[in-house]
């Protein structure tokens, strides 16, 4: 279904059930109940739901990189153990370290070829699932939502914080970090860049959280920030960020992508926005490679 079909209140929908604990079935059935023009609301719902073999752009067995799981220690955080998608790029190394922060919902397949696109190019990745205490991903985005909220927010940050630090001091990297996320995983990315303070040299946050006005002095690292042009709940926090990131000389970029929706580089939806996605990840690219190399 063409993405300009679908109607602006079944998206104000799905970004409703993508946020909250509303299940699969109520979206449906409150899609459906929705008179639209032209269509159907359940079919426009439907077409939102992730179709991940539409988001694979670098096969698992891409002679250019390497991918495998690992485990690392998670002092603090929600188990000792949190496993994690490791890529490498083909070659010796060192490499430039990077780490990939999935959205509220867990290691889904967008978020593993996300980190294989970095090992493409040149960057030893990291992808963490939060959702390793309890059993990791489910392979579906619905359950995994409903199991990440089971879980503590905050020792997931911590999680995440740990799995920067492995994947930093990993024997193949070269010690330089960088890290990106998306939505849930933006706000992360945001939270790496308070909490590592010089540790860390490059962020690239999608449409995720601010970091609070009184951590940004702790920022050491270049801040590439990317946000949505349609995404009320997230853009609300952006002058008061940019306020505090102007008034401690924080070296940041930001970006808002004309006519996109939240989500916009998940390429599973039609919330994915291919021009738009296409520029904030080069310019992500660009940023790391200018930072961590």
């Amino acid at each position: 279904m063409d993405p300009k079909q679908i109607d602006q209140r079944i998206y104000d929908l799905y970004d409703e059930y993508c946020h909250s604990t509303m299940r699969r079935r109520e979206f449906l059935e409150r899609a459906a109940a929705i008179a639209v023009i032209g269509g159907s609301g359940l079919a426009m719902a439907k077409a939102l739901l992730p179709d991940y073999a539409k988001a694979q752009m670098v096969s698992f067995t891409d002679d250019r990189i390497k991918a495998n799981y690992v485990e690392y220690d998670s002092p603090g955080g929600n188990a000792e153990k949190i496993r994690g998608y490791l890529v490498q790029p083909a070659g010796e190394g060192p490499f430039p370290a990077a780490l990939v922060v999935h959205e509220n919902r867990g290691l889904n397949p967008y978020i593993e070829d996300v980190a294989r696109r970095l090992a493409v190019e040149g960057f030893l990745a990291l992808a963490p699932d939060a959702l390793s205490p309890l059993g990791g991903y489910p392979g579906n985005d619905d359950d995994g939502r409903v199991m990440q909220r089971q879980l503590d927010a905050g020792k997931i940050y911590i999680d995440m914080l740990n799995g920067a630090k492995y994947v930093k001091s990993h024997e193949l990297s070269n010690g330089k970090l960088g890290a990106t996320g998306f939505c849930f995983g933006g706000g992360v990315s945001n939270y790496l860049a308070v909490e590592l303070g010089d540790e860390i040299q490059a962020s690239a946050p999608f449409y995720g959280r601010a970091a609070d006005a009184e951590d940004v002095p702790k920022i050491k690292a270049s801040l590439l920030i990317h946000y949505a042009e349609d995404d009320e709940r997230v853009n609300a926090m952006r002058p008061g960020y940019e306020e505090a990131l102007k008034a401690n000389n924080v070296d940041y970029v930001m970006h808002t992508y004309e006519g996109t929706r939240h989500g916009f580089h998940n390429n599973s939806t039609p919330r994915y926005n291919e021009a738009a996605a296409k520029l904030a990840w080069d310019r992500t690219i660009a940023l790391f490679k200018d930072k961590l190399a």
